[in-house]
């Protein structure tokens, strides 16, 4: 069940095929909610219409100012009385976007997530600490059924408290953890502080990172103090949450379940398709979706998408790390950069922290970035020629990757502020006048 061979290593042609078909199903339901039914109206688009995955193309972008103009109910395909929950983003840019769900899409993305899970090496005898958010936001609850479906003992944590985090793993033996790649960060910082040795102390073997972009570097700073094997994950709620992109052990880009969703990849800017290998805008069409079909959703996230062969043995397309999003891109000085770029080369320099913060101001109209950069106590309290070293370092390494040269300040551990949810890293001031 959660090893679908024949699906997960069907050639090419095959699979195009199999999407084909689903997507005309998926299209057919579209067509019963408000929004659809007026488009397909509009375009001359039917099921039958739509024979090759060319001609998705003829289907117009969803995008997610046009989910908050049919908010509430403007793209619900079934009845009030065939919905069993909905997830919602803050809404904290505007009215907020929702997304419903039936009882067959709560079980279908169960079964995604279980999958992902599986392919890792997750197993029924595994003891899951869910250490994601609930409520409306996906991450948490989206884990939490799929490691039930896979029949591992799920404890339901929740984000933060620390201590109670650490009790939990002791006490119940957890091997696997679902965390924020920032949040992971300080929790490694607290078993630090506690002197709990994770190799010794504890029993987790697996991590699984998500809900933030993060660098390799990030990753690699979590396996090595854990001493567990990390996994990256890629999911947004539009398209369920979790569960759309996976790694596989071989850690070599993200497996797309494209027997659910179909991946295009476009320039973001013309919106014309790119190559393989080319960087660019994903966008997905939901293929098994009951109670809110989406289609051709632009994500607003940027990757590669690359066709070769895993050595894992599946056949379904791979996506690269998430670079990030094109609306969190900075265009400081006139150029163009991406949050995690910076944090890219501040975690490959052994002395830098896990904490550091990007401040944006403009001043007599010109841009000045500053990076404020946590270090070890032990190099913040040592010679002053070796801060000055370890400054320009990090300076000359960043106008390397991202073409300025920003201003480096480099504060003493713990200085900076820390978040148990997503972590703020860029705080923009340029709105204001200086």
């Amino acid at each position: 069940m959660y090893w679908d061979k024949e699906t997960e290593t069907m050639g090419r042609d095959e699979l195009e095929a199999l999407q084909v078909q689903l997507l005309q199903k998926s299209i057919r339901q579209a067509g019963s909610s408000p929004y659809y039914g007026r488009i397909f109206k509009e375009e001359g688009i039917t099921p039958e219409s739509i024979t090759t995955l060319d001609d998705l193309g003829r289907i117009p972008f969803m995008t997610k100012d046009l989910l908050r103009d049919n908010y509430p109910y403007g793209l619900v395909a079934v009845s009030k009385e065939q919905l069993v929950r909905l997830h919602s983003s803050s809404g904290t840019t505007g009215r907020p976007t929702v997304i419903f769900h039936t009882g067959n899409d709560i079980a279908e993305w169960a079964g995604l997530i279980a999958r992902c899970m599986y392919m890792t090496g997750v197993r029924a005898s595994d003891v899951f600490q869910n250490m994601m958010g609930y409520g409306l936001f996906t991450g948490g609850i989206g884990f939490h059924y799929g490691a039930e479906r896979l029949g591992a003992l799920v404890i339901p944590a929740g984000p933060g408290n620390t201590q109670r985090q650490i009790m939990l793993m002791q006490e119940f033996e957890s091997t696997v953890l679902h965390i924020i790649p920032s949040y992971a960060l300080h929790f490694i910082k607290s078993l630090q502080e506690l002197h709990i040795d994770p190799r010794k102390d504890l029993h987790i073997r697996m991590a699984f990172l998500g809900a933030e972009p993060h660098s390799e570097e990030i990753r690699q700073r979590i396996e090595d103090a854990l001493g567990v094997t990390a996994y990256n994950s890629y999911g947004l709620s539009e398209m369920n949450g979790p569960g759309v992109a996976f790694e596989c052990t071989e850690k070599d880009g993200m497996h797309v379940w494209e027997d659910s969703y179909i991946l295009e990849v476009v320039n973001p800017d013309t919106l014309k398709p790119v190559k393989d290998g080319e960087e660019g805008e994903l966008v997905f069409t939901t293929l098994k979706r009951e109670g809110m079909p989406i289609l051709r959703y632009r994500s607003k996230d940027l990757a590669c998408v690359y066709t070769e062969p895993c050595a894992c043995g599946r056949t379904h397309r791979k996506i690269t790390r998430i670079k990030g999003r094109t609306d969190d891109m900075l265009i400081v000085k006139g150029v163009n950069m991406y949050p995690v770029q910076i944090e890219k080369v501040l975690m490959s320099i052994p002395e830098v922290g896990s904490n550091y913060q990007i401040v944006l101001d403009r001043k007599d109209f010109n841009d000045h970035m500053t990076v404020k950069v946590e270090i070890s106590g032990e190099v913040f309290t040592g010679e002053m020629q070796q801060l000055d070293h370890l400054k320009k370092t990090i300076i000359e390494r960043l106008r390397s990757e991202i073409l300025i040269t920003p201003k480096v300040d480099l504060v003493e551990p713990d200085s900076l502020p820390k978040s148990e949810g997503k972590a703020v890293r860029v705080i923009d001031n340029r709105h204001q006048w200086g």
